[in-house]
C-alpha cells in the first residue's frame, strides 16, 4: 500500500553489565541484595545503551535487562549514576522474583518496588557520606512534583535542612 517495507521486529543489542560496570559485586549494598550469588547474578545481567538526551536508566519490563541513557552515563553526576545503578539492580532483583515493577495501583512514590529500591539507594548514599540535603536533591526527578518528593523523602527518613533544594 505504501510501497515500502518496514521491518518492525528488530533485536535490541545487549551487553554484559560486568563489562561496563565494574566492582559492583564488591559493594556491600549489592552483596546484601543478591547474597552469595552476587557475582553469578551480575554476570548474567544484560544492559542496553540507548542514545537519548532524555531519560536516565531503568529496567525493561519484558525481560529485566538494564537500559541506560548514553547521554546520562556521559554527563550525569558520578554519585547519582552510582546510586541509580544500585536502585536499578534492586529492580532487577524484584523482576527476578516476579514482582510487578510498574504496578499502576500505586502512585510512583507509593509503589512498593520503588520504595524498596529508593531505600537501598538512600542507605548507600549515607554510607558514601552524602547528607540529607544531597540525598533530597538526588531524589528529585522531572516526574515527581514537590509534594510527592516531600512524601517520598518522609517515607525514606530523608530530612533536608534546606527544603528549598
Amino acid at each position: 500500500m505504501l510501497g515500502v517495507t518496514i521491518i518492525r521486529n528488530v533485536k535490541v543489542k545487549l551487553y554484559k553489565f560486568v563489562d561496563y560496570f565494574k566492582g559492583f559485586e564488591n559493594v556491600e549494598a549489592v552483596r546484601k541484595l543478591f547474597g552469595e550469588d552476587v557475582e553469578k547474578v551480575l554476570s548474567q545481567v544484560k544492559v542496553e545503551f540507548f542514545s537519548s538526551r532524555f531519560g536516565y536508566m531503568g529496567v525493561n519490563p519484558d525481560d529485566g535487562h538494564l537500559m541506560v541513557s548514553t547521554y546520562y552515563l556521559k554527563n550525569g553526576a558520578e554519585k547519582e549514576i552510582y546510586l541509580d545503578i544500585i536502585h536499578e539492580l534492586c529492580h532487577i532483583k524484584q523482576y527476578m522474583e516476579g514482582k510487578e515493577l510498574f504496578d499502576d495501583r500505586f502512585s510512583y512514590v507509593e509503589r512498593p518496588t520503588e520504595i524498596e529500591a529508593y531505600r537501598l539507594a538512600v542507605l548507600e548514599a549515607r554510607r558514601i557520606g552524602m547528607n540529607d540535603d544531597e540525598i533530597y536533591s538526588y531524589l528529585k526527578t522531572e516526574w515527581i512534583n514537590e509534594d510527592d518528593l516531600k512524601r517520598l523523602a518522609d517515607m525514606l527518613n530523608v530530612t533536608p535542612k534546606n527544603n528549598s533544594n
